[in-house]
């Protein structure tokens, strides 16, 4: 008997994501749609290596809004079951919610949910927008539990969490030993305090500069490694020359061969995002390295989550430079093993989690 196709209406395509969607299709018959969003500043997948492409829908915007042009139409298809991006800002969605409700047709959004900070306008809305689908798929049991504050039946939400490349990273891990790459560079031996991610004024990274500058006045001495793409609107490098650290930081750029990422993140010693943390959680703690961010959950991304405090790494007060300092002052002399680090994303934090969480909910229900 021919599997039941089903159809992913999904805002972007990011790179990254390419291997989760690429195991989806493999374990479950699925066509993947998508929209678009103009000027973005990550880097789009291929679709010719994406399984079970589609279609890219012409995307009309207007100020924070999008229209996909011709997505309504999937409704009326053969599909049954449509997962959808879980952000009530596509107006085109709101629509397909609507007719899909009426045709008795299965909904599911892929979603943040809720974060805790939204205002009483913003956090009606998105409830509204919620309840018009079957079920939500979301990446955290935070989220999860303000739901269910909300009324949201606790087996209409569905826990996913969210994954990189788990399998390439974990063979890459098992190959690693520590190289000299930063004491070649900085020419000395100092603990090195480390960011992956975009560049950007949200990530807070200046914090990082000010907690050094606190630490090398109690005669602990760190260099800080950065690696991605710099925002034009955040001038990083006049927040170095204002901290007189110019020796001791090197902003390396963008790289995307995971094979040198992993060797950058593997040698260092802890991943400071100030700022939100996301996939950079995931990114370093797949290597064994500790993570510290802050500790305003309402203002994190669903990833804070892998953080187990004191364990895999810490969380800061918010944007308390003298909190920060300490907590890695803290981890520096922690012992850290790598295995105990990475636990967390062995253990939830991967495709093959995901992947029987979307089997169990897409091929049955």
């Amino acid at each position: 008997m021919k599997k039941e196709k089903i159809a992913f209406i999904l805002n972007y395509a990011p790179h990254y994501r390419l291997f989760i969607y690429n195991l989806l299709a493999r374990n479950i018959n699925i066509d993947f749609y998508f929209g678009d969003i103009p000027n973005s500043n990550i880097k789009k997948i291929r679709y010719e290596e994406l399984l079970g492409f589609k279609k890219e829908f012409k995307t009309i915007t207007y100020k924070s809004f999008y229209w996909y042009v011709s997505s309504i139409s999937l409704i009326f298809k053969s599909y049954n079951k449509f997962v959808l991006t879980g952000d009530p800002q596509i107006l085109s969605n709101w629509i397909f919610l609507i007719i899909a409700r009426m045709m008795n047709k299965k909904t599911y959004l892929w979603t943040h949910g809720l974060y805790g900070k939204e205002t009483k306008i913003q956090k009606k809305i998105k409830l509204i927008y919620f309840k018009l689908a079957s079920k939500l798929l979301l990446y955290g049991d935070y989220s999860k539990n303000l739901l269910i504050l909300d009324g949201f039946k606790e087996e209409d939400l569905i826990v996913i969490y969210n994954s990189l490349d788990f399998e390439k990273q974990k063979n890459i891990r098992s190959t690693l030993i520590k190289s000299d790459r930063y004491i070649k560079y900085f020419q000395n031996n100092n603990p090195i305090l480390f960011y992956i991610g975009r560049i950007q004024k949200s990530k807070k990274l200046e914090q990082i500069l000010e907690a050094m500058n606190i630490l090398k006045s109690q005669n602990i001495n760190t260099n800080f490694v950065l690696i991605g793409g710099m925002d034009i609107d955040y001038d990083f490098d006049q927040k170095v020359k204002e901290n007189n650290l110019e020796n001791l930081v090197w902003q390396v750029g963008p790289i995307y061969d995971e094979m040198i990422i992993s060797q950058y993140i593997y040698d260092a010693d802890i991943c400071v995002s100030p700022g939100n943390v996301g996939l950079t959680a995931l990114h370093s703690l797949a290597y064994g390295t500790p993570v510290i961010t802050h500790n305003n959950f309402t203002k994190q991304m669903p990833e804070f989550e892998t953080i187990l405090d004191g364990i895999n790494g810490f969380f800061f007060k918010e944007n308390d430079v003298n909190d920060l300092a300490n907590k890695i002052k803290k981890l520096i002399s922690k012992e850290n093993r790598k295995d105990e680090v990475s636990r967390v994303i062995d253990e939830k934090w991967n495709p093959n989690y995901q992947i029987k969480i979307f089997k169990s909910q897409l091929s049955t229900n």
